[in-house]
């Protein structure tokens, strides 16, 4: 079993009639093995943990009914159509959390999840949805890790009711990032790093788990001032790795580069998965289709 396809458990039978990924560029969205994209208006919407995401409503709930119409005949139905929604990595908080010790109960779990997040989350844990998942692979005597995903309650009720709009049930909600792990099939420590307009997430996984997720806004003024801020985060990363993980980093994933990024420590790849290569905007949603088995 992949490594998004355990934290997420989002894949089930059958699975939902769409899948859609949003983000700030556009609509990326799939029927079955069918998938296209459906461009934003610029500032539609804004990706935040803290403000509202969909800053003109009414520009996007179309592009959601263009991004409906594909094969629409074989999903056009008097009950709401199924979704599975892949939300921007910026509007949430996902935590790679390590326990001593770490209760069996799940509601004991869910309140000292909350309690580890909620110092690190620029909103109030009381007004927050946490998502958490136990990774598996240790042992009694290990550390327990869970991985955590926070987002803030009126954020996430404004994207459920705006698929409730457009006529969608959107019962699978996750982050881009978190579904786009499942496009990494090795063992070996691997950093994977997606740029996706001015957000940079970086990510490390090790023996099938995930050890790190990192979310963070480049500034952006030049492209050699965009070169030097994404190599000032990747840099730390690998010394993390080894120091703090006590995995160095054999590979470097990228998705959404337009340009391999020279003298790594390492080896690095594009990210590709059995739909083709992995795009900024829609690698969460080719990770979803890996993990469905379509």
């Amino acid at each position: 079993m992949s490594v998004w396809e355990s934290i997420s458990r989002l894949v089930k039978d059958p699975p939902p009639a769409h899948v859609f990924e949003l983000s700030e560029a556009g609509v990326a969205h799939a029927t079955g093995t069918d998938t296209g994209f459906e461009p934003l208006p610029a500032g539609a919407l804004e990706a935040s943990p803290v403000e509202d995401n969909l800053r003109h409503v009414d520009l996007i709930l179309p592009v959601l009914g263009a991004a409906a119409a594909m094969k629409a005949g074989a999903s056009r139905s008097a009950k709401r159509r199924t979704a599975a929604v892949l939300l921007p990595d910026a509007c949430a908080r996902v935590s790679v959390l390590d326990f001593d010790s770490f209760p069996s109960v799940p509601a004991e779990q869910a309140s000292l999840v909350r309690f580890r997040v909620k110092k690190t989350i620029p909103f109030d844990i009381d007004s927050a949805a946490v998502g958490y998942y136990v990774q598996p692979g240790g042992d009694k005597k290990s550390k327990t890790d869970v991985v955590a995903v926070t987002i803030a309650l009126e954020v996430l009720a404004r994207y459920e009711a705006l698929f409730r709009n457009a006529g969608f049930h959107a019962g699978e909600v996750t982050v881009s990032g978190l579904a786009m792990l499942n496009l990494y099939k090795g063992q070996e420590s691997a950093m994977l790093a997606k740029l996706a307009g001015k957000t940079l997430t970086v990510m490390v996984v090790a023996a099938g788990k995930l050890r790190l997720f990192r979310c963070l806004e480049l500034e952006q003024t030049t492209e050699e001032t965009t070169d030097e801020e994404i190599r000032s985060v990747l840099y730390p990363t690998f010394a993390y790795a080894e120091d703090e993980l006590r995995a160095p980093i054999q590979r470097v994933i990228l998705c959404g580069f337009p340009e391999p990024l020279e003298n790594l420590p390492c080896e690095s790849e594009f990210l590709r998965g059995r739909f083709g290569a992995a795009g900024p905007f829609n690698a969460g949603l080719l990770g979803y289709l890996e993990a469905a088995n379509l």
